[in-house]
């Protein structure tokens, strides 16, 4: 049952780190994030020519994080990214140097990716749809697939 009283009007993540600058630069230098807000303890980035991405950074021990949660340890987040092409976001950020923890191949449930990190080890996985199995196609909502669905 829907939420009637939660009137959403943004969602993003916030990745708490111990290097809010550093962090925010990774993002800005090899994502295309621009900054909309900057302090020593939170940076508000949003994707370049696109409001609706958004992306903050907040500094692990700032007094707004409760005490119990104040840590800069990362752990079961995955960011995803649907890019038009997935290999050449790859020989770009490769050439920069980013780490990649997976090589760029083709997955049978309808995705071309690769996984990479970011510095507090947040994962990023980078995606092009692409056109699942025949066996995987049959658990998509036809709205839902690549191509005219």
């Amino acid at each position: 049952m829907p939420l009637t009283d939660m009137q959403v009007t943004s969602y993003y993540p916030v990745l708490m780190t111990t290097d809010v600058p550093g962090t925010a630069t990774f993002w800005q230098q090899h994502f295309g994030f621009v900054s909309m807000f900057t302090d020593t303890w939170y940076v508000h980035l949003q994707l370049d020519g696109h409001p609706e991405v958004n992306l903050a950074v907040l500094d692990h021990a700032h007094p707004t994080v409760p005490e119990s949660a104040r840590t800069a340890i990362t752990g079961g987040l995955l960011i995803n990214f649907e890019v038009a092409d997935v290999d050449a976001v790859y020989t770009r950020l490769a050439a920069a140097g980013l780490p990649m923890l997976l090589e760029p191949r083709d997955e049978d449930f309808g995705q071309r990716h690769f996984i990479t990190r970011d510095p507090n080890g947040v994962l990023i996985d980078v995606i092009t749809p692409i056109a699942p199995s025949a066996e995987y196609a049959e658990l998509y909502d036809s709205a839902a697939l690549p191509g005219d669905g």
